[in-house]
């Protein structure tokens, strides 16, 4: 018995399961990797000669590798272009292998594109063909004698109608529809026997069995790519069976979508890895494009900081290309944002070099000049103002930017001699006065040795008499060597305000005590509190007067430190004796007690 068509619960679900395969993405062929255009313009080439044959996704890849690669030869070109002294408007694409990849593509196009048209005309026509089908079922169907048409008749017809190839995609629906609803009115008027109708259910139970077993077996297909294309297949051949026994429909068909769920599913993730593959791409491919212009070009600013940067961009440049593909929306714009910017870089470094090009010659003079004003100074004999014109010269030319190469040894060692005839004439001038220096050395180290063997706790006149003639021989030595002068000042003035205050405090306590004698007796103790309390408040108020001034004076020259350090001096000295005072007022209120 032959096959009998599927029923519409059972078409309908074909379809949603055809309408998704149908919105599946194309895969991306596997990639490979070529080192050069010419070898992409053979492999084009080769394409364009059997052009139907060729695969859409080879020659995507093939697209997007041939212009990495001219952009890259491009922006090289360019580069060298540009370190050779060129003008960056002088420079030309040469853009012969671009014209001859896109010839080759374009017979490939056009083949492609006359194949597509050819197909369409096929499916219209088979749309006309299935349409005449159908109108000789109803026709089959109208006419009152039905039940006598032969049933070979009938199966002769369907088998025409499953040897029409496809029809376009929005008349699938409709046409399968109503060539099931004439189908099953077909079989009903016929009245098939029992035998006859379940023998075609056993026949199309069998197939779509083997149909099941085949889609679940895709589910373990390494190629998720492949799998996806046999489960397409496997759906066409689903609906060509014919209908299976009511109460199995449902079981058979739910079979059946299972295994295809599964395999739509793992072509969903495939396509879902590979969308976030390509964002993670994007993210990376943005964080170097981000890296390169926020390039502070005005730290820029010698020959060895922009070398050094330059090896930054290309190896930024490097690791751009180890990043595989962006999203397609995103991958050309990324692309141009990353070399607009590394343009952009590679434009100032050229405009620096000719700058400093241009420059050089004007720093070869201004030491020149500096040079010749050295040798007029070599020979003075004046030491102090002599160093101290030189001084200046050295930090002059150390302001002054780089020289052309050639001359930069000779100018260098020019201007370092003149420097080094007079630095050597005052060494040998000065080495008396060096020894000098070091005896007072001596000296100023002895006084501090005789200061710290002063206990002034302990302290008696006479070492205050020693302490004063300690300052006196101090004074009276001349200069130690600059770089101990600091040093040995710094312990000298510890010891000294050390034992000043300790004496001071004592010399403080000396003179309560002989307040406390003066009192006498029928002293009149309120009218003395009250003299010492307006004694200490126009100390207070003096105080004061000091403390506002310091605050409005300006200390930035020699003189404003002089007159601020004189005004702190007498400040604290009244503060002390402000103390002083006090320890009087509080005797008198002990005597009075």
């Amino acid at each position: 018995m032959e096959n009998q068509t599927p029923t519409a619960e059972e078409l309908q679900q074909e379809n949603v399961a055809a309408e998704t395969i149908e919105t599946q993405h194309e895969p991306t062929a596997e990639q490979r990797t070529y080192e050069n255009t010419a070898d992409i313009i053979i492999r084009v080439k080769e394409m364009a000669e059997a052009p139907l044959n060729a695969s859409k996704e080879e020659l995507d890849q093939l697209k997007q590798s041939f212009y990495k690669l001219h952009r890259a030869a491009v922006e090289a070109a360019r580069q060298a272009h540009l370190d050779n002294g060129f003008a960056p408007e002088d420079f030309k694409v040469d853009s012969t292998d671009e014209e001859v990849y896109k010839a080759a593509m374009s017979v490939i196009k056009e083949a492609r594109a006359e194949q597509q048209r050819k197909v369409e005309q096929e499916r219209e026509e088979n749309a006309l063909r299935k349409e005449a089908i159908l109108d000789r079922l109803q026709a089959m169907l109208d006419n009152a004698d039905v039940e006598q048409t032969s049933y070979n008749d009938f199966k002769a017809l369907q088998q025409e109608w499953k040897a029409i190839g496809e029809v376009p995609a929005p008349k699938v629906a409709d046409l399968w529809k109503r060539y099931q609803a004439l189908t099953e009115r077909f079989y009903d008027l016929l009245k098939l026997s029992i035998e006859f109708r379940e023998y075609d259910f056993k026949k199309n139970l069998e197939a779509k069995t083997h149909l099941c077993e085949a889609a679940e077996r895709l589910a373990d297909e390494e190629d998720v790519i492949s799998a996806f294309h046999q489960l397409q297949k496997l759906h066409q051949e689903f609906r060509e069976i014919g209908p299976v026994a009511k109460e199995l429909r449902e079981e058979v068909w739910n079979r059946f979508k299972t295994a295809s769920t599964a395999v739509n599913k793992r072509h969903q993730q495939h396509f879902e890895e590979l969308k976030q593959r390509e964002n993670e791409n994007l993210e990376k491919k943005t964080a170097l494009c981000e890296a390169v212009e926020s390039i502070d070009f005005a730290a820029l600013e010698t020959y060895t900081q922009w070398n050094d940067k330059t090896q930054e961009i290309i190896a930024l440049q490097e690791e751009w290309k180890s990043i595989g593909f962006a999203p397609q929306k995103m991958n050309n714009k990324i692309f141009e944002r990353f070399r607009a910017a590394c343009d952009a870089f590679f434009q100032r470094k050229a405009e620096y070099y000719k700058n400093m090009k241009d420059g050089l010659t004007v720093n070869l003079e201004k030491k020149t000049a500096l040079c010749e004003k050295a040798e007029a100074l070599q020979s003075s004999t004046d030491w102090k103002a002599t160093t101290d014109k030189l001084t200046a010269l050295q930090r002059e030319w150390k302001a002054i930017g780089p020289v052309p190469k050639k001359q930069s040894d000779a100018i260098w060692k020019r201007f370092i001699a003149a420097c080094d005839t007079f630095f050597e004439a005052r060494k040998a001038a000065t080495s008396s006065q060096r020894t000098e220096e070091q005896e007072n050395l001596a000296k100023k180290k002895a006084v501090i040795e005789s200061l710290a063997a002063i206990n002034p706790e302990n302290a008696t006149a006479e070492d205050e008499e020693k302490l004063h003639q300690l300052i006196k021989e101090w004074n009276s030595i001349g200069h130690v060597p600059f770089r101990d002068k600091d040093k040995v000042y710094k312990q000298y003035k510890a010891l000294i305000d050390t034992l000043f205050d300790t004496f001071h405090k004592h010399e403080a306590s000396r003179k309560v005590a002989r307040y406390k004698e003066s009192i006498k007796e029928g002293t009149n103790i309120a009218r003395e509190r009250e003299r010492l309390l307006r004694i200490y408040e126009n100390m207070c108020n003096e105080i004061k007067t000091y403390e506002n001034n310091l605050g409005f004076l300006n200390a930035s020259s020699k003189s404003g430190n002089s007159l601020v350090a004189e005004m702190q001096r007498k400040m604290e000295k009244l503060k002390d004796d402000a103390q002083l005072v006090l320890k009087k007022i509080a005797a008198l209120e002990e005597k009075e007690g």
